[in-house]
């Protein structure tokens, strides 16, 4: 199956464009509230601390994270299969190092990525392996790789040293203006409404700006996947398949309020559905076959409890 390349890279484009302006805008308010506090000489003294932060932070092993969540190392030849898989879509993402592979023992259907493109690692669920077949467990890993082709990592990275440093400087000037309040009120000059207004809003502005970052990075690594595995139905199968087991028979009538939907812009994450659109979109074709629509089943005997897809172990 092929994927139509010039609506894959109007899509693309659209979602690099998106993520320059988005960064582009933490850092600008970031710099307004420096110029705020200090004027001209605190936008420098701000783009010093900043850089000296950024080198200084420390390195954390992306095996020391995999401690944290229990998970273990899986050898190749434990997963055989699996590091086949993930060597074939490597290969074709252009890394020179292969991600090592983690199991992580939770029923929880769930993948993600820690690490850079030197040294990087991929940790796979239990309820993950245990759900998905083949074709969809490509669409998944493809996913993880190109979110480290496309150093995503380092880019949430970035967007989160932002919106730290925004909360702080928010919470320095709002701090600075209370202790001045009272000489502020005596002096009987007016408060600075705006800059007062800036103060207040920008951590949620900032935060806002970071929601958002992280939902376009998944749809471009949804775009990568696609055309990592040459199968954008794959991928979109097993999104669908993981939003049917997120939600439960029993999990919707014992805790009806449990996934009460998030509005759009406070999601970290697109909704399934839309990014399953997106994909299917990507065949040259506007059909669906209804898979948007309606749940995927599961096949029969593939959801036994302590069960592992023998494709992969």
């Amino acid at each position: 199956m092929s994927i139509d390349q010039g609506r894959w890279q109007r899509h693309r484009w659209f979602n690099r464009l998106q993520t320059l302006l988005l960064l582009l805008g933490m850092a600008g308010f970031l710099a307004l509230l420096g110029y705020l506090l200090w004027g001209r000489d605190g936008l420098w003294a701000l783009l010093l601390t900043a850089l000296l932060l950024l080198f200084m932070r420390p390195l954390i092993s992306p095996a020391w994270v995999m401690r944290v969540y229990g998970a273990r190392l899986l050898a190749p030849a434990d997963a055989p299969d699996l590091y086949r898989l993930i060597g074939q879509l490597s290969a074709r993402a252009g890394l020179v190092r292969l991600p090592s592979l983690y199991f992580l023992p939770n029923p929880v259907v769930n993948a993600f990525t820690v690490g850079n493109r030197r040294r990087a690692t991929i940790a796979l669920s239990e309820g993950l392996l245990r759900y998905l077949g083949p074709r969809e467990l490509a669409g998944v890993l493809a996913h993880e790789i190109s979110h480290i082709r496309n150093n995503d990592i380092q880019v949430m990275q970035l967007a989160d040293f932002i919106g730290r440093m925004t909360a702080v400087l928010s919470l320095l000037g709002l701090s600075l203006l209370m202790i001045n309040l009272p000489l502020l009120l005596f002096a009987e000059e007016s408060l600075p409404l705006l800059p007062l207004l800036l103060l207040m809003v920008a951590p949620h502005l900032s935060l806002l700006a970071q929601l958002g970052l992280s939902r376009t990075r998944e749809f471009d690594a949804d775009l990568s996947a696609a055309s990592l595995t040459d199968d954008p139905e794959g991928l979109a199968l097993a999104l669908l398949r993981i939003e049917q087991l997120q939600e439960g028979g029993w999990a919707r009538m014992l805790f009806p309020g449990r996934r009460l939907p998030l509005p759009r812009l406070l999601r970290s994450h697109p909704d399934n559905a839309e990014r399953a659109r997106r994909l299917l979109a990507l065949r040259g074709s506007e059909r669906d076959d209804g898979l948007v629509w309606r749940h995927y089943r599961l096949p029969p005997g593939q959801a036994r409890p302590g069960h592992i897809s023998r494709w992969w172990f």
